[in-house]
Order: C-alpha cells, then sequence, then structure tokens
C-alpha cells in the first residue's frame, strides 16, 4: 500500500514538473520568470474539473492528461479529436451513443487546453478584427468556434475541459480550428462589475423609431436602446469594412422594431453572443445616413456597449417629440401573407417563403458550393451569405437555428427537393456541434469555392440556376478530372487573364438562361429594405437546360435506342416486303442507321471532350474519362478539318448529329418472320459524331496535363508534354493528293526480326517540298536550305504508318504543311531526299516522286497559311472534278475519275446475295455537274480490304470522291470501285430534317432531250395496251417455282417451305408527246390492273395451283406460256382484264429510269413510222420508246370523275 503511494506520488510530481514547464513556455510572459500564481491557478482549475466527476482513482490530478499548446496542435495533431476532461467515461459512452450510427465518432485524446479566449488574431493592439474568436498562447493562434458566447470572457485564460479539433481536410488549408463544447474555466477569477448606481436611461424601439424623424432632437446626444432581439442580419465582410444589421423590438411580435447597424471591428464579435428572442440595452448610439439608402438609421460608436437588459437597471427616457416631422413615416412593413404565383415572361413566377428553421445536418452535397442536406428531407444553400469560418464546421450531426430563411418548393433543375436559403438579411448561428470525425475529403472535392461565390455574387445566378450550375460543374468535374484537367484548373477562379474552365463550358447555356440587365446585390437594402428583394425572393422552376453526359454514357444511351427502335417490319413495310426472297430481305437488313439530334434527347446533352488522334484507327475520336467516341469534324460545309493544333483541345458542342450505323446479320425465311428475332445471328452498332467546328466552342487545355492523345486509356500518371521542342528541322510541303487509309505491306527493314510480316496500318500523300530545310531559330524558323536544283519539281512521296497514321484526318490536298523533326541542331539533315523508306526506286518513278520520306512517330505537322507563303500563290488548288463526258465515255486508259456527289443509299450486300459475289458495300450517288442539269446516278461499290468504310458514307451526305477507278458493266452502265489510290471527303453531313420535296411534274418527251437528263419524275399519261403479264410463285429461299406451294428445287440443299408471290406487267404508256414502255413490279402491277386489295389477294391465290401464269400481248390475240391453257378461267380473265378499259385508262405516273443515266450507249435515232388515218396514209419521224421503272401508280382525276358520274 505504501508503495503503490510513493508511486502515485512520484507520478503526480513528474506531471506537475511538466505542467509548470509546460506554463512557462506558452502562458507566461516571454523573457520573465515562472509564474507561481499562474502555475498554481491553472493546476487548481485542472483538479476542479476533474474532481468534480470523481476521477480520482487513487490521484489527485489527472495524470493521464497531458497539456498541448496551440503549436502542437497545429504541427502534430493530424486527425480530428476531441478532449472531455470534464466527463466522466460513462458520461462519454452516452455521449457516443447519442451520435448518428452512419458516422464516426471523434476519437477522445487525453489533452488539456489552456489559452487566451479573444478576438484577435495576433498580438497588436490596432489589428483589424473581423468577428472571429481565436484562442492564443505563447505559441500561436488557433480559430475556433464557441455556440454561446460571453463577452466578458475575452482576453481572459480560461481552461477549456471540452474540446474538439478539426486539422485541415486538405494540405491547401493554412490551419485546422477548435470547437468549444462547453463554457470554459476562468484561470483568474472574473471580475463582475457592478451594475449602474443609477438606472440607465433608454429608448424602447417605437419610441427610438419615431426619433429618427426628429434628428434635430438627437444631434448632440446619443440615447441607448432597448429591446428584445427580434432579427439578426449575417455578417457581411467586403474588401471595404464588415458589418451587420440587429432589429430591436418591443414585447408584442407585432409591434413596431428599429434596425441598428453594427460596423465597429471591435463590436463585430457581438454577432457570436448575440441569441434572437433575449433582450438587450445598446448604449451611446447615433444616426447615421447609409450611402445608398433611403432612410438614417441608428448605429453603433465605438464607445457602445452590449448589455443584458435587466428592467431593474433600465428606465425610459422622456422625450418631447412634437414638431413637424423631418421627412415623411417611411410605409410600414407589409404583413405577411402566403405567396402567390404570378405568370411571368419565362414562366410561372412564385414568391419564396421567409420563416424560421431549426435542424441537424445529415449530409454535405458540396461543401465548396455551400449545399447540404437538412434533416434528411430539406436542401439546404449557403451559398448566398458569406460563412467561410462557419462552413468549416458544418458537417452531418452539426445543429443550425436558420433565421429568416427563404424556403424555395419545386425548383426544378433535376432538384426534386425543397430547398432553403438563407439571403444576408437572415442568420445562420450554430446551435451544436457534430459529434462525427468530417468526412475523408478529397482535394477536389474542396476545389472550386471561389468559382462558386463568383456565379452568386458577379453573375447573380438565382437559386434555381445556381444548383444546376453546381450540378452540371460536377458532372463535368467527373468526365474531365483528373486525367483530363487537375481540379483547381477546372474550378479556378475566373479572372480577365486567366478564365476558369468550367465557367467557359458552362457559359453559353448561363447567357441565354441569366435575364438581361441584372441588377448586382446591394447588401444593405437587401438587409434593410421594405418590402424585402434579393435573389431568393422570386424564382421559376428551372427547365433542365441541358446535361452533360459521359461520352460512354451517350455512346451506350444511343446504341440502347438505336437498337430499340430496330423493326425489320418498319425497315421493310408490307406490301413490299412481302415480295422479297430471302437473300435480297436479309441483304436490306445488313445495315440502316439512326441519326440523333440533342433534341431527341430530355435534358438535351452537350457534348463534351477532349479531341485526340487514334492511332490505331486513324479517326479522331473525342475523350473523357469513361472513355471515347468516334467523331467526324468539318470546319465548315465543305471544308474540311486540317489545323493539328485542335489535338488536345476541349471541344463543347451542342449541335450535332449522333450517328448509329446497324449491322446485322440475319436469316429471316420470308417475310411471314419478321416479327421473330430469334433469326437475327448477329448485330453491331458503330456510333460516331458528326458536327461543325463553327458550331463548337473549341476551348485549350492545359498541355502539361493532357496526356498522349493517342492513348485510348487515360493513363496513371500524367506526363509533360511540352509545348514544342527545343531544337529541330522542318520543311514546308504542298500536298497534292492523299490516298486511302488502309493496311499495306512494307518490305522488311534489316535486322528486323525473323516473324511474317502483318499488314500495316498506313496511308501515302504526294506533294511538293517548297523550300530546303530551315533549322530552328529562338521562337521561329531560320533561312531555308538551298535546294539542289530549284528549277525541278520537288515532288515528295510521304508515308504514314503505325503512330503517324494520327495525321490522316488534318492531312487535305491543296494545303501547306509544315512537316517538324524534333531534335538537338548538330543531327544531319532528316528530311533531305533520299531518307530511308519502304518504297523501292521503281514505283516512285512511276509515281512521278524524287524521294520518299516515312514520316517517324515522333515528327509532328503544323498548317501554314498559304497567303505567307509566294511560292504557293499562283498554284490552283482546287479539288479535280472529272467532266461529265469523260465520266461516260468508253475509254478504258482513263479509268481514275473524281467528283462530288450525294449519297442516296447505303446497302451492304453479303456473300450469296444477289450480284454479290464477296463482301462489299454499295453506294447510289446523285452526281451535280454542270454538263448535266438534274442529277446523275451512279453505283460505288466498296470492297476489302476498303471496309468498314469511312465514318460518314451516310444517306444524304454530300461527298468528295477522288481517284475513283471507273468501271463498264456487261450491261454499258458505268460504275466505279474503291482503290487504293482513292481519297474521300465528307464535305456536308445529312440535313436534320429531311424533307421529301414532291417529283418533278413532266411531259414524257422532255425525256429525250439531251440536258434533261431526270432520273424520277411524274407523268400523266394514258395506257395504251399491255405488253406482257407474269404471276408466279417462287421458293422464299433459292426462288425455284412453287406450284401448288411445294419447291421445284432438285437439290436437298434448300430448306425453306415458304413461297412468295412475284409479278410483274409492261405497259405502253403515251401522254401525247411521247411512248414510254413501264415495267412495274409485284404489288404495282396489282395497281396497274385497277385491282382492289382482296380482289389481288385472290388472284394471286388462284395463280398458287398452276405456280406460274405468263401472258405476252403480240397483236390483238393472246400467246400462252408455260402451264396456262387459252381456254382456262384464269387465263381468259386475265387476257378480258387486259383489254378492258379498267386497265388502259388514264393514269398519273410516277417513274425512274430504267436506263440508268450512267449507262455510255447513246439512244436510238427517231425512225420513220406510216399511220393510216381513215383513206389516207401518214409517213412521220417517231421517237424511240423510252424504258421507264414504276414506282407508283395513281388514278387520274379525269378517269375518278368518269367513274363517279357512271356510279
Amino acid at each position: 500500500m505504501a508503495a503503490s503511494r510513493a508511486e502515485a506520488l512520484a507520478t503526480e510530481q513528474a506531471w506537475l514538473e511538466a505542467a509548470q514547464a509546460f506554463i512557462q513556455e506558452t502562458l507566461c510572459a516571454p523573457a520573465k520568470e515562472c509564474d507561481v500564481q499562474l502555475t498554481e491557478l491553472v493546476i487548481d482549475c485542472v483538479k476542479t474539473v476533474c474532481l468534480s466527476q470523481g476521477r480520482n482513482q487513487g490521484f489527485t490530478l489527472p495524470v493521464s492528461y497531458s497539456f498541448v499548446s496551440v503549436k502542437d496542435l497545429r504541427t502534430q495533431q493530424h486527425r480530428p479529436c476531441c478532449s472531455h476532461l470534464s466527463w466522466s467515461s460513462t458520461a462519454y459512452q452516452d455521449w457516443a451513443q447519442e451520435a448518428e450510427p452512419r458516422g464516426v465518432l471523434l476519437p477522445q485524446e487525453q489533452l488539456l487546453l489552456v489559452g487566451t479566449l479573444t478576438d484577435r488574431s495576433g498580438d497588436l493592439e490596432h489589428e483589424c478584427r473581423n468577428g472571429s474568436l481565436y484562442i492564443r498562447d505563447n505559441t500561436g493562434t488557433l480559430g475556433c468556434e464557441l455556440i454561446d458566447l460571453d463577452l466578458s470572457w475575452l482576453g481572459h485564460l480560461f481552461l477549456f475541459p471540452s474540446w474538439s479539433y478539426l486539422p485541415p481536410t486538405i494540405k491547401s488549408s493554412r490551419e485546422g480550428h477548435l470547437e468549444l463544447w462547453g463554457a470554459p474555466v476562468p484561470v483568474f477569477p472574473l471580475t463582475i462589475s457592478p451594475g449602474p448606481l443609477t438606472p440607465i436611461p433608454v429608448l424602447y424601439p417605437e419610441t427610438a423609431s419615431r426619433l429618427l424623424r426628429h434628428r434635430s432632437k438627437c444631434r448632440d446626444v446619443q440615447p441607448n436602446l432597448a429591446g428584445t432581439l427580434v432579427r439578426l442580419s449575417a455578417l457581411v465582410r467586403s474588401q471595404k469594412k464588415a458589418y451587420f444589421v440587429l432589429s430591436l423590438g418591443g414585447s408584442s411580435p407585432a409591434g413596431s422594431h428599429v434596425s441598428v447597424i453594427v460596423q465597429v471591428p471591435a463590436q463585430l464579435v457581438w454577432h457570436r453572443a448575440l441569441w434572437p428572442g433575449r433582450a438587450y440595452v445598446l448604449t451611446e448610439l447615433r444616426v447615421s445616413k447609409l450611402r445608398g439608402h433611403r432612410y438614417w438609421i441608428w448605429m453603433t460608436s465605438p464607445s457602445s456597449q452590449l448589455l443584458p437588459l435587466k428592467p431593474e437597471c433600465v428606465r425610459e427616457l422622456e422625450l418631447e417629440l412634437d414638431g413637424p416631422l423631418l421627412e415623411a413615416d417611411p410605409s410600414p412593413p407589409p404583413i405577411p401573407c402566403n405567396p402567390q404565383d404570378k405568370k411571368g415572361p419565362e414562366g410561372l413566377i412564385r414568391d419564396s417563403r421567409l420563416l424560421s428553421y431549426t435542424g441537424t445536418i445529415t449530409d454535405v452535397l458540396n461543401r465548396p458550393a455551400g449545399l447540404y442536406e437538412l434533416d434528411g428531407q430539406l436542401g439546404l444553400c449557403l451559398a448566398y451569405q458569406h460563412l467561410h469560418g462557419l462552413r468549416r464546421v458544418v458537417r452531418p450531426g452539426v445543429r443550425l437555428e436558420l433565421q429568416d430563411v427563404h424556403l424555395l418548393q419545386s425548383v426544378g433543375g433535376g432538384t426534386g427537393r425543397p430547398v432553403l436559403a438563407s439571403c444576408l438579411r437572415g442568420a445562420v448561428l450554430l446551435r451544436a456541434f457534430s459529434r462525427q470525425m468530417p468526412e475523408t475529403q478529397s482535394s477536389h472535392r474542396a476545389q472550386g469555392a471561389s468559382l462558386y461565390e463568383q456565379l452568386v455574387w458577379e453573375h447573380q445566378l438565382g437559386l434555381p440556376l445556381y444548383l444546376w450550375a453546381t450540378r452540371a460543374l460536377e458532372e463535368l468535374a467527373s468526365k474531365l478530372c483528373p486525367h483530363m484537367l487537375r481540379h483547381h484548373q477546372f474550378l479556378q477562379h475566373s479572372s480577365p487573364g486567366s478564365p476558369s474552365l468550367g465557367l467557359q463550358i458552362l457559359a453559353p447555356t448561363l447567357e441565354v438562361l441569366i435575364p438581361p440587365c441584372c441588377p448586382s446585390r446591394n447588401p444593405q437594402n437587401e438587409i434593410l429594405e421594405e418590402p424585402h428583394h434579393c435573389p431568393l425572393q422570386k424564382y421559376a422552376r428551372l427547365q433542365t437546360p441541358c446535361s452533360f453526359p459521359t461520352l460512354a454514357a451517350l455512346k451506350k444511351e444511343g446504341e440502347c435506342r438505336a437498337w430499340d427502335s430496330f423493326d425489320p417490319k418498319t425497315l421493310l413495310p408490307l406490301p413490299e416486303a412481302s415480295h422479297l426472297p430471302s437473300c435480297e430481305l436479309n441483304q436490306r437488313l445488313a445495315w440502316s442507321w439512326l441519326c440523333l439530334l440533342p433534341s431527341a434527347f430530355h435534358p438535351a446533352p452537350v457534348l463534351l471532350g477532349v479531341l485526340a488522334p487514334s492511332s490505331r484507327k486513324g479517326c479522331l475520336k473525342l475523350q473523357d474519362q469513361s472513355g471515347s467516341l468516334l467523331c467526324l469534324l468539318l470546319a465548315d460545309p465543305s471544308q474540311p478539318l486540317t489545323d493539328p493544333r485542335l489535338i488536345g483541345c476541349l471541344v463543347r458542342a451542342e449541335r450535332f448529329q449522333l450517328v448509329i450505323e446497324r449491322i446485322v446479320r440475319s436469316n429471316f425465311p420470308s417475310w411471314k418472320e419478321l416479327s421473330m428475332t430469334g433469326f437475327i445471328q448477329k448485330q453491331q452498332a458503330r456510333v460516331y459524331v458528326q458536327f461543325f467546328l463553327a458550331d463548337a466552342l473549341i476551348l485549350s487545355v492545359p498541355r502539361p496535363f493532357f496526356h498522349s492523345a493517342s492513348s485510348s486509356t487515360p493513363p496513371q500518371t500524367e506526363p509533360s508534354l511540352p509545348e514544342g521542342p527545343h531544337g529541330g528541322q522542318s520543311r514546308l510541303f504542298l500536298l497534292s493528293h492523299k490516298e486511302a487509309l488502309m493496311k499495306r505491306n512494307f518490305c522488311v527493314p534489316p535486322r528486323a526480326s525473323s516473324e511474317v510480316p502483318k499488314p500495316t496500318l498506313s496511308f501515302h500523300v504526294s506533294g511538293n517540298w517548297l523550300r530546303g530545310t530551315q533549322r530552328k531559330e529562338g521562337a521561329g524558323w531560320g533561312p531555308p536550305e538551298p535546294m539542289e536544283d530549284e528549277n525541278v519539281d520537288q515532288k515528295v512521296l510521304l508515308i504514314f504508318l503505325g503512330s503517324s497514321v494520327r495525321w490522316f484526318e488534318f492531312l487535305h490536298p491543296g494545303q501547306v504543311y509544315r512537316l517538324v523533326a524534333p531534335g538537338p541542331l548538330q543531327t544531319p539533315m532528316l528530311l533531305e531526299e533520299g531518307g530511308s523508306s519502304c518504297i523501292s526506286q521503281r514505283p516512285l518513278e512511276l509515281a512521278g516522286c524524287a524521294s520518299c520520306l516515312t514520316v517517324q512517330d515522333e515528327w509532328r505537322l503544323e498548317l501554314e497559311s498559304p497567303q505567307d507563303i509566294p511560292e504557293v500563290l499562283g498554284i490552283n488548288r482546287a479539288l479535280p472534278e472529272t467532266s461529265l463526258t469523260d465520266l461516260l465515255s468508253g475509254n478504258s486508259t482513263d479509268s481514275l475519275v473524281s467528283f462530288s456527289a450525294e449519297i442516296l443509299s447505303h446497302l451492304r450486300m453479303m456473300p450469296g446475295s444477289t450480284g454479290a459475289i464477296k463482301r462489299c458495300v454499295k453506294l447510289t450517288v446523285a452526281l451535280e455537274t454542270a454538263d448535266c442539269e438534274f442529277p446523275l446516278h451512279l453505283d460505288i461499290y466498296i470492297e476489302d480490304p476498303h471496309l468498314p468504310p469511312p465514318l460518314g458514307l451516310l444517306p444524304g451526305a454530300r461527298v468528295y470522291f477522288s481517284q475513283l477507278e471507273k468501271r463498264v458493266s456487261r450491261s454499258h452502265n458505268v460504275y466505279c470501285c474503291f482503290r487504293s489510290s482513292t481519297y474521300v471527303q465528307v464535305l456536308s453531313f445529312p440535313p436534320d430534317t429531311t424533307i421529301s420535296a414532291p417529283l418533278p411534274h413532266i411531259y414524257l418527251a422532255e425525256l429525250l432531250q439531251g440536258r434533261r437528263a431526270l432520273f424520277r419524275a411524274t407523268a400523266s399519261c394514258h395506257v395504251v395496251s399491255v405488253f406482257s403479264l407474269q404471276l408466279s410463285w417462287v421458293c422464299a429461299h433459292c426462288t425455284s417455282l412453287c406450284p401448288q406451294g411445294r419447291c421445284t428445287c432438285q437439290s436437298p440443299s434448300c430448306p425453306s417451305q415458304t413461297s412468295i408471290s412475284q409479278a410483274s406487267i409492261r405497259l405502253l404508256v403515251e401522254d401525247g408527246t411521247a411512248e414510254a414502255v413501264v415495267t412495274c413490279r409485284n404489288h404495282q402491277v396489282a395497281a396497274a390492273l385497277g385491282l382492289r386489295p382482296s380482289e389481288w389477294t385472290s388472284l394471286l391465290e388462284f395463280v398458287r395451283g398452276p405456280g406460274r401464269v405468263a401472258l405476252q400481248f403480240i397483236g390483238p390475240g393472246a400467246q400462252l406460256e408455260s402451264s396456262a391453257k387459252m381456254d382456262e378461267p384464269l387465263t381468259h380473265f386475265l387476257q378480258t382484264l387486259c383489254v378492258s378499259f379498267s386497265v388502259l385508262r388514264p393514269i398519273v405516273l410516277s417513274f425512274e429510269l430504267k436506263r440508268k443515266p450512267s449507262k455510255i450507249i447513246s439512244l436510238e435515232p427517231p425512225r420513220l413510222q406510216r399511220f393510216q388515218c381513215g383513206e389516207f396514209p401518214f409517213l412521220t419521224r417517231v421517237n424511240p420508246r423510252i424504258q421507264l421503272s414504276c414506282l407508283s401508280i395513281q388514278e387520274h382525276p379525269s378517269a375518278l370523275r368518269a367513274l363517279d358520274s357512271y356510279c
């Protein structure tokens, strides 16, 4: 027992010595001996607090606790903690159990904190005060928060028995802060000032309000004002001054109240001591008039004091206020009423509701933006006040009292819950600290506070728009940071010399939504004016203007919509599909496309990504952190993308086309199974966007934080990419031709591996060197080296393979580029003729090139302005086009043609389909040439290795094709094919809205005119006779004849048991100017015969038995074919029908030329033909009959009138 007592005494002695050393170092005045009395008083305070809880456990001192200085907290305490000397272990456990279940409790540390409570951040007496509280000792000061401040505590030394410390959440923060839970224990007894010997003369609010209108009565006096605190404004801090306004009222809530402005720096700390509902006395006030405010107002003087109101210590001051008023009585404040909604120009304008509310923070939504969740059901916005000190305290578990806060419901913009927002008129008061540790906050979540302040204070955003803007900035940050950008770069404060990237992205949308001439906020008027007016007073529900989806989400949504809308029955509508065989049916479904505009989404998406070229595919793509999306860009219509400086730039586009090309492999037996998805074997999609740079916003991205553009995935680290090499060589060249991007074979360089080389993705360009090699000199290029022979064309062939194919989309004929090879200045000429390449000399001679150069991966391209280069001014840089005469000539020596055309159709043909031997894509285009008044239609075939075809070859797009191979079919039709030298440039995208213009109405003779090679039109004509008619049932798989519905194919490989009907009829029509032979097929035959749908179906069922009925009309009779006999009823019916007026009638015929305009044979000349008219013979020249294919047949209005009169 004695030994343990001795050990306890030794422990306490060691603790006392440590305490004495601490007090001497941190609390005693410097350069003074130890103050024994101070040491004893501090230890007595510790003993008193400790023993009050019975925590001696054999010790009279809390030996488990150690003193901590401000400096130690700031430098050594790196995790949040709390210390409760006055609490027993049971009390701490009870306190812990009441904490939020989802939060992590603050860990307890056994630390003793002693310091002076002050409102000064330093030792200088004249230092500016801003209303903040600090704890100070000899080692420094530390900011603190206190719930219920007694002004008499300021400047006194205290022991703080219960507190918590929160270190900086991020490295950029300067310091942490203290939260003082309970009342501090004074080390020295506080002197209680005795009450006044005589009662203080005071004015009550009603009298003080009247006195403001009799200012002559109070010129020489500084009255005292007494009343109950009914309103407390926010503490406003500006660059010039800080102030707040309090309002005192009488005992009745409906009574008058008077406002007092407090702007003396030493009195700003009153804001922490004031409690609404308590009564106070303000002494020695004066009257002043604020600049810009209409009325006079009470204001504190430097000698004013804030005292609690004790009725026994005051008396009401009697004043004689008779006489004329100096100014009219201001209108009384309006009586609060239910907010009314009014219809404004931008929608339903609502009034917010002012109220007071006390609640607990349950979540931090966006700390820099001042957005929180209150009581799990309300939103809380503190952005419209300057609450920098309080925001560091606010976290889940903190209890706040909100005075005069605005309630806004149905704000829209993606916010579904009601929102409380506090303007400068109301105060946000701390009522309880949180017991939870602050959430671990990543550095990027703490960025952007100054930018959010700009949105509120400079751009004057209302709450609905502010909530949307903060959410949009969060979406954008998640898209781009940290791999594309650093968070602090994206959310930096916007200034004239350094604009914020995030604000630049939002600017086009905000410019539309922010009302023009929006007045700036006047804090004084916002607090004092009646009726109250602030940015939160009126609001309209915001329809979400746009969204910023990730590229992966946009791509996925486009794919989902494309496959959801994929309906074979819609792509192949009846009755056309019912006559198609299986191979043609599946071929029509093999390729289709869907174009989605931003208006198809809600809200409309904004395209955003970093532009990067792909070294793997040679095309451009947009990148964000979610992935990449292929893109096709044009600078303007007919203007390709040529400037490589766009690589790495941030692209924002509101107008774009999201294109989804659907590629389907199916085996539908016939049209009857089109609704059965089981016949779809494989489906894939190619998704990309296309837009004009003129419709986009291009923003430069800080290059040190942009990773390699050729990388398809974000890197783990972000290498620094310099703006340009310190040395290097360059050379100018004019590009004359670019070949296709495709896989080619190249010779194996020496010392290569023994592996079999594989085809490499590459392309060639040919052009002319304009000058000799130039070396880097400072920021520019030195004079060019002299060339060997200035008079000889310096033609060159440049080979791009490997990583250098990333330049493919930027190289276009007619442009001048600078080829830059970085490296030290001492290196030999890398860009001279005869450089190493993979091309032998013979192909170079055939191509007319003197040299060949393989572009290295590290080389780069720069676009040059032709106006600055005299050598280019006289060169025609227009794209060459082949004339119509050369295109349709039979000359096979000139087999390479170039032209621009509009794509009419895109058909993917698979092996085994009609006319297809191998996989290919067939484009039907319409050429507009000066030689032809109407477009010329032509077929272009794309085969391997040019598949898949380039982006943008869509119906409705205008495309320039260079060096296509012209071929002539056995039927003398001209068509074209891709080859390795082919260059394709998209000139314009398909129109956003397709307007089907009606076909022109013409006379048939106009088709015989040379310059009117019209391909499709309508004509009013008369059916003269029927040449032939054929009805049949064939196998849907092999198209063999199917009498009685059974396939006659002898091969057992035909698996189909389905037959389809096919029909054709040839008519002779004339319109008084010319004759034409019209071929109608399938469902068009029913219209030609004038049969109703039910009659047509019955006729086809009669044909099912024999399988085929064919009639040919030669003169007045009919000649039988196939199994039909002359005396059969079906044959007799068809013969009678074809010579009846039901068929030989006036019609409106829509047609296209059966002879393609690209046919190279000439028309037959007019022939002489004899006619007999009564007794007189006539001999005249007759034009050859035109061959037409029917598109549709409609009844002529004259025939309909005749039918009506007959009925």
